[in-house]
């Protein structure tokens, strides 16, 4: 049995699950040995499925065109020429092509030196001195719902914080690594504001309605009201979860000792830079509204720029699509800025940094501390590509939806249907966007032809895809995590894709019953699911 379990002769039924889910799991090679068997198996069972003929024949809305295309797609054998060469071609792409690889680098650089300098310990500090205990779960997991709106910054920086601010507490730092990669990815769909996701995911559902329902168009705000009561649902759901089962079967953490102060007294020094570091950040965020807000501002489109995603698109675009230049692409330097200036500032005030060679000592570390998940994400990024690579993902997905179309269930039924078949083909699939274009030309117009309307196809579809995210070790964020809570393993052997999984469950299945209920709920009472949208045609 794994240390990290805490075991009673009292427990119920479902904790001797966890408990036996994690102790197989464990038994497994370890998760970069894992990944490589993944990666054989794929690679041999996609020479057998393609001499067997397997394909699927299905609509998707493509990429380049907007429109919806009839494809046939059939299992790819690996074990050829091309295949192989394929496979040796792309080691190295597929490693720096990694969507979580350039993230961690780089957000890592300005954490690490914010932990160097002390920075983070006297946050912490403070945040012991003011933050109620009783509420430090609830606080993580919205603050990890919250952080969707800014891409997978909450991957990189707050999951291995979420560690910290629990050990802080005198908690155990793997619960805290939970309840944040629970509000980060199992509560991904659910927000206070307008994400990335939200319109991409409607320009998608608008092209599948179209199918039916020609010049429709669905606006990214058509899920905002169901999504903004979501996050108080899974913030309050995520927060009992970790509190009531997932920290009591985790027990007294023995792990390595860790480098959290927890003596409450700040001193003189640790004030004074606190005061400055205050000073500092505010500057650093009236720098990036001043790069972000005006009309000639840096990272905001151009009118030109409008007009062509207007052509485009044939519709104005929406507020973060305003700000998709700063969004998509300079999100994670400036998120690296937003720790690396208040750290030196803080380093100088406080008189930890007394060289340069401080500041280089400190991201030395942080990039030292990443060796393990860095072996974990180029292995881990081959299997993906394989896999991708074969079409089994989506021959899985295109015969599920098949099924479930054989059943003939109509109305509200229907979409709890979709949202459990989400649940399990992003299992297979990872990637919002990715399973959304091909199962929307199957799922909106069949819905529409039962009277739902797109949007709130595309609001079950959402459920699905959130809750899953978090046992599923094909998210690529998924190995990173393990490597993340590796660090505070006491064996080497108590950590691994079955703890990760055992520990996450509880959150996947109620956050699945608990969203589900309440779709099931704001239905029935007829309430709109976003500003002037109906769930019924």
């Amino acid at each position: 049995m794994s240390s990290n379990v805490k075991t009673t002769e009292k427990q119920g039924f479902f904790a001797k699950f966890l408990n036996f889910v994690e102790v197989a799991g464990n038994k497994l090679p370890h998760p970069v040995a894992m990944f490589f068997g993944f990666f054989v198996i794929t690679i041999i069972l996609s020479g057998i499925l393609s001499q067997m003929g397997v394909s699927v024949s299905y609509q998707e809305i493509s990429r380049s065109t907007g429109g919806v295309i009839q494809k046939t797609t059939v299992v790819q054998n690996l074990l050829t020429r091309s295949g192989m060469r394929g496979i040796l071609s792309t080691v190295v792409k597929n490693f720096t092509g990694h969507a979580a690889l350039g993230s961690i680098v780089v957000a890592m650089l300005g954490v690490g030196l914010a932990e160097g300098t002390g920075l983070m310990n006297a946050l912490i500090k403070k945040l012991v001195l003011s933050t109620p205990k009783q509420l430090v779960s609830a606080i993580v997991v919205f603050a990890g719902v919250m952080s969707n709106v800014a891409s997978d910054a909450g991957y990189v920086v707050l999951i291995p914080l979420g560690a910290v601010i629990f050990a802080s507490f005198g908690r155990h730092p793997l619960a805290g690594i939970a309840a944040a990669f629970a509000g980060v990815s199992g509560g991904f769909s659910a927000n206070l504001l307008i994400g990335t996701t939200d319109p991409l995911l409607g320009g998608i559902t608008t092209t599948a309605a179209q199918i039916v329902l020609p010049g429709y168009s669905v606006d990214p705000t058509a899920n905002f009201f169901f999504m903004f009561a979501s996050t108080f649902l899974i913030t309050i759901v995520g927060a009992y979860l970790t509190d009531k089962i997932v920290e009591p079967r985790l027990g007294a953490y023995t792990g390595p000792k860790l480098e959290v102060d927890l003596n409450s007294q700040m001193n003189q020094n640790e004030r004074f830079g606190l005061r400055v570091t205050g000073v500092v950040t505010v500057m650093f965020i009236c720098l990036v509204l001043a790069m972000v807000l005006p009309d000639n501002a840096i990272l905001k489109l151009t009118e030109a720029e409008v007009a062509k995603f207007v052509a485009d698109n044939n519709r104005q675009p929406g507020t973060m699509e305003l700000l998709k230049p700063f969004f998509g692409d300079s999100i994670v330097f400036i998120l690296m800025l937003s720790f690396f200036i208040p750290g030196l500032a803080y380093g100088i005030a406080a008189k930890t940094v007394k060289t340069h060679k401080d500041v280089i000592k400190s991201l030395t570390s942080a990039m030292a501390s990443c060796g393990q998940v860095f072996v974990i994400i180029f292995i881990s990024a081959q299997f993906v590509y394989v896999f991708t690579k074969s079409n089994i993902g989506i021959v899985i997905a295109v015969k599920l939806a098949d099924v479930m179309k054989g059943f003939g269930i109509s109305g509200i039924w229907a979409a709890v249907g979709l949202i459990f078949l989400t649940a399990f083909v992003n299992l297979f699939i990872g990637g919002a966007s990715s399973k959304w274009l091909m199962l929307s030309p199957v799922f909106v117009p069949m819905f529409v032809e039962l009277g739902l309307s797109p949007e709130y196809t595309q609001l079950a579809y959402r459920i699905g895809d959130s809750t899953t995210n978090i046992i599923s070790p094909l998210m690529s964020y998924f190995p990173i995590i393990v490597g993340f809570a590796a660090k505070y393993a006491k064996n080497e052997e108590d950590m691994g894709i079955g703890t990760i999984i055992a520990m996450m469950l509880p959150y996947s299945i109620m956050f699945l019953i608990g969203w589900t209920i309440m779709f099931v709920a704001w239905t029935y009472l007829g309430l709109p699911i976003g500003p002037g949208v109906s769930m019924f045609l």
